[in-house]
C-alpha cells in the first residue's frame, strides 16, 4: 500500500482517493442498484438530493477529521466501484459538555472511527472489500491511533462479518437492531480493541 492519505493510496489492485461533487453518478448508480441493498432493502436511496449530501459529508470527514470514505476504482481500469473508508462517528455530548450541546461540543472519548463500504454488486467476491478495509484501519491508525475502529452491521450479513473478522475486528457487542423494520433482526458491532460505554453508545447511535 502506498501512502499519501490526503490525495490517493495504491492497494494491490485498487485506487483510493478522497471523494468529489463529481463522483456524483457513479456513486448514484450503485446506491440506487437494489443488489447491493439485499441485506437491509429498505435503507436503498432513491432520492438524488440524499445521495448528494451523503458524498458531501464524506467530503466534510475529510476537511474535519483528515480522514473519511474513498472513492473505490480498479487501478488497471479507472472504473468505479464504490466507495470505502474510515470515518469519525460524532459522539453524544458529555455531562459536563451538557451547557455546550447546542454548539455541537462532543465528548472526544467517545469517539469512533466507523468502518464502512458499498460496492458495485458486479464486482462483489473478489476480496476488494477487505482490501479496502484493510487500507482503512491503517489509514485510521496514522491520524487517530488512540480511536477505536467499529464496524457495525446485522447479523445475517455473513459477507460483512467475515471482512471484519480477516481485518482484525472482533465482536464486542450484539443486540435487536432498534428501527428495523424485522424486529427479529439482530445488530453486530465489530471492534479493534475494548470499548467504553460511551464509544458504544456513539456506534450504536
Amino acid at each position: 500500500m502506498s501512502a499519501d492519505t490526503s490525495f490517493e493510496i495504491l492497494t494491490d489492485r485498487l485506487s483510493l482517493r478522497r471523494p468529489e461533487p463529481d463522483d456524483f453518478d457513479a456513486i448514484f448508480a450503485i446506491y440506487t442498484d437494489p443488489r447491493v441493498w439485499t441485506h437491509f432493502p429498505s435503507l436503498r436511496p432513491t432520492d438524488p438530493e440524499r445521495i448528494a449530501a451523503m458524498i458531501q459529508r464524506w467530503i466534510s470527514s475529510w476537511e474535519s477529521h483528515g480522514l473519511g470514505s474513498w472513492i473505490v476504482r480498479l487501478r488497471e481500469t479507472g472504473e468505479v466501484i464504490g466507495n470505502g473508508g474510515c470515518a469519525m462517528l460524532p459522539s453524544l455530548p458529555s455531562a459536563s459538555d451538557a451547557a455546550d450541546a447546542s454548539e455541537g461540543v462532543a465528548d472526544a472519548a467517545a469517539r469512533v472511527w466507523n468502518l464502512g463500504y458499498r460496492l458495485s454488486a458486479d464486482h462483489h467476491g473478489h476480496g476488494y472489500a477487505t482490501e479496502v478495509s484493510r487500507a482503512a484501519l491503517a489509514a485510521a491508525a496514522q491520524v487517530a491511533a488512540d480511536v477505536p475502529v467499529i464496524a457495525y452491521l446485522v447479523e445475517h450479513n455473513r459477507a460483512s462479518a467475515a471482512v471484519a473478522e480477516k481485518t482484525g475486528l472482533h465482536l464486542v457487542h450484539r443486540a435487536p437492531d432498534v428501527g428495523n423494520p424485522d424486529p427479529a433482526v439482530m445488530r453486530l458491532v465489530y471492534a479493534d480493541r475494548a470499548l467504553s460505554a460511551a464509544q458504544l453508545a456513539t456506534a450504536l447511535r
